[in-house]
This record gives structure tokens, C-alpha cells and sequence, in this order.
């Protein structure tokens, strides 16, 4: 199972705005993407309720993760790792904009 472990960045956490533009990321990778902090259950990661109601505040690591069977037959495993990339970049801020 592609899996990334990376952290919150913003000062607030994942909560309205940095939440919002988090979500809206996953949904433009089209990939099933879950996070979780450790020892949790995994919540979806295209749900803006979800992300915000496990409260991943600054600083917490955070394990973003897609199943390979959610995989289309178009999707590798490589292009779903650099999304797992690419997202972990945004939680990290360092993302450009």
C-alpha cells in the first residue's frame, strides 16, 4: 500500500482554510487518499468534514495512504506515490503555489 508519513504545517492546523485547500488537492489527484495520525483509524482524505473533525493540529504527523486495489488500471503505484508526494508537500507548505 502506497503510504507517505509527513506533517501539519500551518499554525492553526488542518482547520477551515488549510483544510479546504488539502481536500481540494486530493480531490484533484482523482485518488482514493486516506490520512490518519498514528495509531488511528485512517479518515478519507476528500472529505473536508472528516479531515476536520480529527483535528490534526501543527506539527502532528500524519500517514496519507491509497490501497492498491483502489487503484485504476490506469494508475500505477508510481504515479500514486508522487501524488502521496505531491500532497505531503501541501500539508508541509512547501508545495508551490
Amino acid at each position: 500500500m502506497p503510504e507517505h508519513k509527513t506533517f501539519v504545517a500551518a499554525d492553526i492546523g488542518l482547520h477551515a482554510r488549510a483544510a479546504a485547500a488539502f481536500v481540494r488537492a486530493v480531490t484533484d489527484t482523482g485518488l482514493p487518499v486516506t490520512i490518519r495520525k498514528h495509531n488511528r483509524s485512517p479518515v478519507d482524505a476528500r472529505s473536508l468534514l472528516e479531515v476536520m473533525t480529527e483535528d490534526f493540529e501543527q506539527g502532528c504527523v500524519v500517514f496519507l495512504e491509497i490501497s492498491p486495489e483502489a487503484l485504476s488500471e490506469d494508475e500505477t503505484l508510481p504515479d500514486a506515490e508522487s501524488a502521496l508526494r505531491a500532497l505531503s508537500a501541501v500539508l508541509e507548505g512547501t508545495a508551490s503555489r
